[in-house]
């Protein structure tokens, strides 16, 4: 039975990877969390007995390695790590603990035979962008921000581990995703929360800068298709959506699908983290995916149909 270890496996997307992965045949999967910010709901452990949780900081290396040793995962999802701008930005040296983490998974997997690991990196190592759409290849990575460097230094860790140890890698680059159990501090969560309680929607700056928005479907079918394909294989795949929206556009556009009588205000720009623009090349996900993204305005239907997470 192929065994899996997901790290920061009560996140957002890590939790929605795991549930994945244990409704293949045969599949067991080990998922560990610290819980400083994950939430042990989104794994629905009654629902799933082939996701066996442990919690364990991977900062800390008695905690993971006992981990490893004693469950001797065959491949690995590293998707633990603090996340969110203003979280990153307030805890910068929380943010570097992450390295620690990364040297940490590394070695373990080198030392107990581990045949690949899937690394969660981020739009945020291209920083403030220079073409467009963001190709893996071609776009310099230039952000300064603490969790950019973090996470551009455990993709050269990646690349030294497999020259060296021969250990294969995937690097995913995640582009905003969203769904029914994002945490409530992501734009997404805030803006329909504060609809949903007719709260007002505030806005940094003036609203002009863009994204683009992954259901977190499309992340799911994407990621496990490079999984289950051995595709991106010691190599990089930007995972997101291509279709840009101002955030003052989705604002609007959550205000219109909850028919809520809020209102837009704007605040002072944030000082750094906000970058003017985002938007990916996606023509690798594309062909994991083998069909269309979700277009932002169903998937927004999507999580209204479930905003327990969200209101609770």
């Amino acid at each position: 039975m192929p065994r899996i270890l997901v790290t920061g496996a009560a996140g957002f997307i890590p939790s929605a990877l795991a549930i994945r992965l244990a409704e293949q045949p045969d599949t067991e999967v080990i998922a560990v969390d610290n819980l400083s910010t994950g939430d042990l709901r989104k794994l629905e452990l009654e629902k799933y007995p082939r996701i066996h949780f442990i919690k364990c900081d991977v900062n800390r290396f008695e905690d993971i390695s006992s981990v490893f040793y004693a469950y001797r995962p065959d491949q690995v999802f590293h998707y633990a790590a603090v996340v969110g701008v203003k979280r990153t930005t307030d805890n910068p040296v929380s943010v570097l603990h992450d390295i620690d983490g990364i040297r940490n998974v590394l070695d373990l997997c080198k030392n107990t035979g581990v045949k690949r690991v899937f690394f969660s990196s981020s739009s945020e190592v291209y920083g403030e962008p220079v073409e467009f759409p963001q190709n893996e290849y071609t776009t310099p990575l230039n952000s300064k921000l603490p969790y950019a460097i973090v996470k551009n230094i455990g993709e050269a860790f990646l690349r030294s581990y497999q020259k060296e140890y021969d250990l294969d890698y995937t690097v995913f680059r995640f582009f905003n995703t969203y769904g029914p159990k994002q945490s409530k501090d992501f734009v997404v969560s805030k803006f329909i929360r504060a609809a949903l309680k007719g709260e007002d929607i505030t806005i940094y700056g003036d609203g002009s800068q863009t994204r683009t928005f992954c259901y977190i479907d499309d992340n799911i079918d994407a990621t496990t298709a490079a999984f289950r394909k051995g595709e991106v294989l010691n190599d990089v795949a930007n995972i997101g959506n291509d279709k840009e929206i101002s955030i003052l556009e989705l604002a609007h556009l959550v205000v219109d699908i909850t028919g809520s009588a809020s209102q837009i205000i704007h605040l002072p720009p944030l000082e750094e983290g906000d970058m003017t623009r985002r938007m990916p090349d996606i023509a690798r996900m594309r062909s994991l995916l083998g069909r269309d993204l979700i277009p932002l305005r169903q998937g927004l239907e999507r999580v209204l149909a479930d905003t327990s997470f969200i209101l609770g």
